[in-house]
């Protein structure tokens, strides 16, 4: 198997950087919700993120991938830094998105670079699967779709074709 559950990326840690940053800003848990979440107001059409959500980066196992890269975003930070032994390079940085914007995953881009490097190693959707790990077939055949994708998952994805996560992210009205 392809993936190190150790060498995932932490939620855990994630919480905590954004919990030091608050702290080094001096700023309030819902100060800095409404920082992550740009301030978001009620007619942009854009969901922001919970209070809850950032707090249960402590105990979950999955988070929901849009809602990590605002996090990311807010911190400055690169999806690798959150991954043991992953330097987080110039190349791994996110997009710089004007204010009004938002960072999305680009999970039909994602696909169709994990077709690729399937077809290129001359394996089924199966085999790439297992060779990933924590994911099944049927799971990367509807990336094509477009949607949402979570976190650690898309990190093990970018692990396995080696590219940058930052690769895979676009920006958007919302």
């Amino acid at each position: 198997m392809f993936s190190d559950r150790r060498a995932d990326f932490s939620l855990a840690d994630l919480h905590s950087a954004i919990d030091t940053q608050r702290r080094r800003q001096g700023i309030t848990w819902e100060q800095a919700i409404r920082e992550i979440n740009l301030d978001v107001d009620s007619g942009s059409g854009r969901h922001p993120i919970a209070r809850s959500t950032v707090a249960g980066l402590c105990t979950k196992a999955v988070a929901e991938g849009d809602g990590v890269l605002q996090m990311l975003r807010w911190l400055n930070r690169a999806p690798e830094s959150f991954v043991p032994g992953c330097e987080a390079l110039d190349i791994h940085r996110l997009p710089d998105a004007p204010s009004d914007r938002v960072l999305r995953f680009d999970t039909a881009k994602m696909h169709a670079a994990l077709d690729a490097q399937r077809k290129t190693r001359g394996m089924t959707w199966r085999q790439a699967a297992d060779e990933i790990g924590g994911t099944t077939a049927a799971s990367l055949t509807n990336l094509r779709k477009g949607g949402r994708i979570g976190f650690p998952g898309v990190m093990r994805l970018a692990r396995w074709l080696g590219q940058p996560t930052a690769h895979f992210v676009r920006i958007t009205d919302r």
